[in-house]
């Protein structure tokens, strides 16, 4: 599991205009990465969950999810946006900091709960929450992410 997140899967200071927009810039870079092979599929996967319920969760973090069959191997991607989003989120507040999982359509009872819990977990960790919204570096955010996800 060691290749879930990398430096390169994460997007600093990006400037996507809305939800919707975020989401498709982090279809694009699952596959540009190898993550998926159609990000057409994988945006609207992403969409469709969106359509189900909120993936904001609090303080300016967004977990969109999906499941694919476009989806090679269970990823992370992180989108850090320079301007806050409007995005349905538990505090009702803006995001800044999309926190993408993607999973094969196989994976999709265990490897995408495992990992929802996960990060959601670390969503609870004021330090790691102060460590993603603070840093400008790739390989710090994927490393406090890779830890969460593998402790």
């Amino acid at each position: 599991m060691s290749d879930i997140i990398s430096a390169q899967s994460v997007l600093l200071d990006q400037h996507a205009a809305s939800r919707e927009e975020a989401i498709g810039i982090i279809a694009l870079k699952a596959a540009e990465l190898g993550i998926a092979d159609d990000a057409d599929a994988l945006r609207q996967a992403f969409m469709a969950r969106e359509a189900m319920g909120e993936t904001g969760m609090t303080d300016g973090f967004a977990i969109p999810h999906a499941k694919s069959a476009s989806v090679a191997r269970a990823a992370v991607v992180v989108l850090k946006n320079a301007e806050p989003l409007d995005w349905p989120s538990f505090d009702e507040k803006p995001v800044t900091c999309a926190i993408a999982l993607m999973v094969p359509d196989g994976e999709a009872g265990s490897e995408h709960i495992r990992l929802l819990s996960k990060t959601a977990t670390l969503l609870m960790n004021d330090g790691f929450k102060g460590l993603v919204h603070q840093s400008s570096d790739p390989a710090e955010i994927a490393a406090a992410i890779q830890k969460g996800i593998e402790g």
